[in-house]
């Protein structure tokens, strides 16, 4: 049996989550209708947003339903950008390196067709942002739109200082959204204490079904809208609203979610005795606690990928590859790390499945994949054209 060791990825839906998501199905009826059916589909939709918003420590009508993560970091930083834009120009965005692709190429996006100014904030060696970078910033420029960052690093899992970020920002009336998608159900979000404008979550790393996320958007913020046509969510987020996926979704939120701890600390600590040369990255203490990041010199990620999936065990590179050429992180880059440094990255992130069996199972296979992709070496990045 596979052993899976990619949790960050997507884990895999809860028993009880999966049985509510069919039982909803059976239903039928769209939460806009007036009659009967409809306001039934509507009474278990907000029953499943108020126990999204319990999770999350807001109020429900602050819970955006959405497609997903993606879909919530766009909504919240062009529809943060495009509202800062009503009264003046205020085209910057302060982003820091390293952040999800979700979140870099929107910013991207809005530079390359709105005009947007992006100001990349540096990381630290363990890739947390610096809050010294970020106050300058603030301070010399009166036309900062909007900050945005992750509540957790998704890749070396470095938790990062919101609250101080979120306090550096309020001394400038700076609107601050985080994309907290790899932090759900691992360490405890306060949605109301935390300050922010808007947060990001999507449903499938915790449990939930695929297809599914939200955005928590503060009562007091405003966004102007990526999807037009109905208007069913405060004006926000138009579309029927997927009654069936928000229960399922509802089920795996209120789920008590088991540390994962020491299973992550069995997995650091068995790896450095596997392999003496790997560098665990990120924090080693204020990370998530499902994440276990290495990088092991002298070998190319992906052929350690490969290979360990040779042996039944799936975990994650956490780097790009694009059309199959190699490429660094770009997380690890930003925390400073060279071109070959950061290539030979493996993320091992455990779950509500993950048994001890499991990481022994990884143990078991890392010396000889390090081993072999050591002697394979680093692959060429430069495609062959022709013979």
């Amino acid at each position: 049996m596979a052993v899976y060791l990619d949790h960050a990825a997507t884990t895999p839906m809860l028993p009880a989550a999966i049985d509510a998501y069919t039982d909803a199905l059976h239903a039928v009826g769209n939460p806009s209708s007036i009659h009967s059916a409809g306001q039934n589909a509507k009474r278990v939709l907000e029953e499943a947003r108020e126990r999204v918003a319990d999770s999350l420590g807001c109020d429900p009508i602050e819970v955006v339903f959405t497609s997903g993560g993606t879909e919530s970091v766009n909504l919240a930083v062009k529809g943060l950008w495009w509202a800062r834009q009503a009264d003046r120009p205020r085209p910057r965005i302060l982003v820091p390196g390293g952040e999800h692709h979700a979140t870099v190429d929107t910013v991207e996006w809005l530079e390359r067709y709105e005009g947007a100014v992006i100001e990349w904030i540096p990381l630290d060696a363990l890739g947390r942002v610096s809050l010294e970078f970020l106050r300058r910033a603030l301070a010399e420029h009166d036309d900062v739109a909007l900050v945005t960052l992750l509540w957790a690093n998704n890749e070396v899992g470095t938790l990062q200082p919101v609250d101080q970020v979120v306090a550096l920002a309020a001394e400038y009336g700076v609107p601050v959204h985080s994309d907290a998608v790899a932090a759900y159900g691992q360490v405890p979000i306060d949605f109301r204490a935390s300050g922010l404008d808007a947060l990001s979550v999507s449903a499938h790393k915790i449990g939930g079904p695929i297809g599914i996320g939200a955005l928590v958007l503060s009562r007091t913020a405003t966004v102007v809208p990526l999807i037009h046509g109905g208007g069913q969510q405060r004006q926000v987020r138009s579309g029927t609203q997927d009654a069936p996926a928000a229960v399922a979704f509802a089920v795996a939120a209120r789920a008590p979610h088991q540390p994962y701890d020491a299973l992550r600390d069995r997995v650091i600590a068995g790896v450095r005795a596997a392999v003496p040369s790997a560098v665990l990255q990120g924090d080693p203490v204020d990370r998530l606690p499902g994440n276990a990041h290495f990088t092991f010199p002298g070998c190319e990620g992906d052929s350690l990928l490969f290979l360990l999936d040779a042996a039944g065990v799936s975990v994650s590179t956490g780097s790009a590859c694009q059309a199959g050429i190699p490429e660094a992180s770009h997380v690890l880059l930003a925390m400073g790390l060279s071109d070959d440094e950061a290539r030979g990255a493996l993320r091992i992130t455990v779950g509500h499945t993950t048994t001890e069996a499991d990481v022994d199972a990884l143990l078991a296979a890392l010396p000889d994949a390090v081993a072999r992709a050591t002697r394979a070496g680093y692959a060429d990045r430069a495609p062959l054209l022709g013979r």
